[in-house]
C-alpha cells in the first residue's frame, strides 16, 4: 500500500506542477511542459488502478492514451469535454507526449536500479 501512497502524492505534485507552470510561465514552455505533464499525471493514474505494471508497459499506455487524446482532437471533441481533452490537433504535443512517457520510464527504472534486491 505504500506504493500507492507515493504515487498518488506524485500525481498531486503533478498536478501542482501543471498548475504552477501554467501560472507562472506562459508560450511555448508553458504548453510543452504542460504537454509532458498531462503524460505524466496520465502514467501515475494508471499505476494507481494497475500498480503491478511494469514501468514500460504504464509508460506505453500513458503514451497512447495521450496519443489516442491528441488524434480525437481531428475528429472533434465534443465541447463538454474540450477543458479535459482540448480542442485542437497539434502534432508537435505528440512529441511532448513521448517526453513526458520518457521521463515515468526512465525515473521508474533509476529508482528500480536504486532498490536492493529482495
Amino acid at each position: 500500500m505504500g506504493g500507492r501512497w507515493w504515487t498518488g502524492g506524485a500525481a498531486v505534485l503533478t498536478v501542482a506542477a501543471g498548475l504552477g507552470v501554467r501560472a507562472l510561465t506562459d508560450g511555448a514552455f508553458a504548453k510543452c511542459a504542460g504537454d509532458a505533464l498531462y503524460t505524466v499525471l496520465v502514467y501515475l493514474v494508471v499505476l494507481l488502478i494497475a500498480p503491478r505494471l511494469t514501468a514500460v508497459a504504464a509508460a506505453g499506455i500513458a503514451l497512447g492514451f495521450s496519443w489516442a487524446v491528441e488524434l480525437l482532437q481531428i475528429a472533434g471533441v465534443p465541447t463538454a469535454l474540450r477543458p479535459v481533452l482540448g480542442s485542437t490537433f497539434n502534432a508537435p504535443d505528440l512529441f511532448w507526449y513521448t517526453v513526458g512517457a520518457a521521463l515515468c520510464w526512465s525515473v521508474s527504472a533509476a529508482a528500480a536500479s536504486r532498490r536492493p534486491a529482495a
